[in-house]
């Protein structure tokens, strides 16, 4: 076993007595738990370097003081009953004491170690609106464990490194074709890069395109992950509103915003509102970008799972100015552990991409590239979209009607056409914070939408996500919810 001590053979101190004091030093340390075997004598002297004699009398003098204990035929341990006295009273030299000194960040850390940045865990509750999450109990894993299993089998190369880092060329390909048929987007493979999920994605687009104190424009409530990527970076942002259009080009074209060099909005389904953009809109955005010299970040959130409504063409398949980068990913439509997202981008941004991409993780998985390149070209990514937006149909349905019948009026239903989740306002005078923590105690996990307020929350407005939940399990928990805040009213 490799077992890592400092002996140096110069010191003072003679060698039995360092492999005392480094052996006392890491049990008092924890780094050697109560119960665990040590090495023998003859195999930690060779190790080290040193005679046996030497070892054994390091572990004489532990033995003697009640560190490690003997068992005849197994070997030398750790004592599984350290003395209280001996732990509670063992001298820790100061070199060892943590270096309580505060750590020069860099501006980009800084901006991280903000309280804002920090992730609550959720709560571990019966019934959970979180959302994002599919459903994961429809998504055919043993025919993802086959395809895995097929380039486990039939291509080693999937170990080794890729000598490109845009990503695999025939998933390059199988996304060009997919997202021409299903989003009218206009784009070749080489204008393709495979990134880590949307985040990474955005991640890139802000450390190449934004310097600090640059400008970006952002949906008013909007994606507080993408808002937290461009503050990281010192980006300013200015926050324009959407309304059942989607966002507000009026307004921006009449704001003054120094520096501007992106916009950032979620066209298909604008989260958290869920309003879609309409395509005079569309237009009027892509018509002033271009004319302003901006960038548009069209991050296609949701775009799969419309209901009843035939969808926009995507913005950049609009695009007449190379004034759009498109950014995809695959979390929500499979699962969320698959980190393959992607971008579509101008073809004179690529270069930079892939040298930017090479330096952040050189590249994603190719096992998951080749699996999911075949579950593409196969037809099973298309025939599960429109399995699971028949499901998801039928639980917007029920969330709608169980809101309906649980609140009638009070409830104002936004965005209910598309999607995985819906945002609602509740006419309550309850504050957002005691219907999260009250609904939580009676089971069910609910976020309010303030959060994704760059500026003040008109309040009361909840996200329900519905897609990993059943029917019963969405009509029980729009029933807590509703006594919840009933009873809170008095």
């Amino acid at each position: 076993m490799d077992f890592a001590i400092n002996i140096d053979p110069d010191a003072p101190l003679p060698l039995h007595r360092q492999v005392y004091e480094e052996l006392r030093r890491a049990i008092l340390l924890g780094r050697l738990i109560s119960g665990e075997k040590l090495p023998s004598t003859r195999s930690l002297a060779q190790l080290l370097g040193v005679s046996r004699a030497t070892v054994t009398q390091g572990y004489e003098l532990l033995l003697s003081e009640g560190y490690l204990e003997t068992i005849v035929g197994s070997g030398t341990f750790v004592c599984r009953q350290l003395p209280d006295e001996l732990l509670n009273t063992a001298p820790i030299e100061s070199k060892l004491q943590p270096n309580n000194s505060p750590v020069p960040l860099s501006a980009y850390g800084k901006s991280l170690s903000d309280k804002a940045f920090l992730c609550i865990p959720e709560q571990a509750v019966e019934i959970s609106f979180s959302y994002g999450r599919p459903a994961f109990d429809k998504f055919p894993i043993d025919l993802w464990r086959k395809l895995i299993s097929r380039h486990c089998q039939l291509k080693p190369n999937v170990l080794d490194y890729t000598d490109n880092s845009l990503g695999y060329q025939p998933l390059r390909e199988a996304i060009a074709a997919y997202l021409s048929r299903s989003r009218a987007v206009n784009c070749q493979a080489e204008q393709i890069i495979i990134v880590g999920g949307s985040q990474q994605g955005l991640d890139l687009i802000t450390r190449i395109l934004i310097d600090r104190g640059d400008g970006i424009v952002v949906e008013e409530p909007g994606y507080l992950g993408a808002r937290r990527a461009f503050l990281a970076q010192g980006a300013s942002l200015f926050p324009v509103p959407v309304d059942q259009s989607g966002l507000i080009v009026n307004k921006l074209k009449t704001s003054i915003i120094p520096n501007l060099k992106l916009v950032y909005v979620t066209p298909s389904h604008q989260f958290p509102t869920g309003a879609v953009l309409s395509l005079p809109r569309r237009l009027e955005l892509l018509a002033w970008a271009q004319k302003a010299g901006v960038m548009i970040i069209e991050d296609d959130y949701d775009s799969e799972y419309r209901y009843g409504e035939r969808p926009i063409p995507a913005l950049q398949g609009l695009d007449q100015g190379n004034s759009v980068i498109y950014v995809g990913t695959f979390s929500k439509v499979l699962f969320p552990a698959l980190r393959l997202g992607y971008l579509v981008l101008p073809q004179n941004l690529v270069n930079i991409f892939a040298r930017a991409k090479w330096l952040a993780d050189r590249q994603c998985s190719l096992l998951e590239q080749y699996a999911l390149t075949d579950f593409i070209t196969e037809g099973h990514l298309e025939r599960h979209i429109r399995k699971m937006r028949s499901l998801y149909n039928q639980r917007r349905q029920t969330l709608v009607q169980s809101l309906f019948s649980h609140f009638g009026n009070r409830a104002k239903i936004l965005g209910e056409n598309a999607g995985m989740h819906l945002m609602v306002k509740i006419d309550t005078q309850i504050s957002d914070d005691e219907i999260v923590q009250s609904a939580a105690l009676s089971g069910v996990s609910i976020g309010a939408a303030y959060p994704q307020y760059l500026k003040d929350s008109p309040g009361s407005e909840f996200i329900f996500g519905y897609a990993e939940l059943n029917e019963q399990q969405i009509q029980e928990g729009v029933r807590r919810l509703a006594r919840v805040i009933h009873n809170s009213e008095g």
